[in-house]
């Protein structure tokens, strides 16, 4: 199943992103670049960078010369982001474009891709919720709600898990058919963004 692959990089992502736990640390993709496998490796990282990105930028005692910069640092990860979820869908779109599409198929709420990301994310919330749940210093209180946490996650992951495994299988037999929507995205254009369009000229 296409989903326990994806879990189980993104789970390896994760572990080898904390072995230096650093958001500036080096990033070494070991999957063959032309693989699914390398993009969901370079899916989760951003995802996961952008994680502590984002514990960072709520620190109240941030400088904020710091975090102006983090924030742009944040802006650039999620078009970063955008752009991986695109290249997932092309490679599903061209992987399936020889199927013969049913005449009663229908079209998702959602293209693979973008379930596939909430799938990255949540490996990123299960991750931090057993950290949470192993804490030695945590009142007891804090571990117990922690765990039932933990324990909607991991259910929530199997019900995404078999939903984009079901998805694909109904693409890859004409049941359904793929039609992806490049993001049109406004704030990082400088003629769709009133404020940058006004440092024109």
């Amino acid at each position: 199943m296409f989903s326990t692959t994806a879990n189980k990089i993104f789970q390896e992502t994760i572990e080898v992103y904390h072995i230096v736990d650093s958001v500036d640390q080096t990033f070494q993709n070991p999957y063959d670049k032309n693989s699914i496998e390398h993009l969901l490796y370079r899916k989760n990282w951003i995802d996961t960078v952008q994680w502590h990105y984002e514990d960072i930028i709520r620190d109240p005692n941030i400088d904020p010369t710091n975090a102006l910069a983090l924030k742009r640092k944040i802006d650039a990860s999620n078009q970063d982001r955008t752009d991986l979820v695109e290249y997932v869908d092309s490679y599903f779109l061209e992987k399936y474009r020889d199927v013969e599409i049913a005449d009663n198929a229908g079209i998702n709420t959602e293209s693979p891709a973008w379930a596939i990301d909430r799938l990255s994310i949540l490996a990123l919330k299960i991750y931090h919720m057993q950290e949470e749940v192993d804490r030695k210093d945590a009142t007891q209180s804090h571990i117990e709600a922690c765990s039932k946490k933990l324990s909607i996650l991991l259910e929530q992951r199997k019900d995404l898990s078999t939903a984009i495994d079901i998805l694909l299988d109904d693409i890859a037999t004409g049941k359904k058919y793929m039609k992806v929507y490049k993001q049109m995205k406004m704030y990082n254009d400088d003629e769709l963004n009133p404020v940058l369009r006004g440092q024109k000229g």
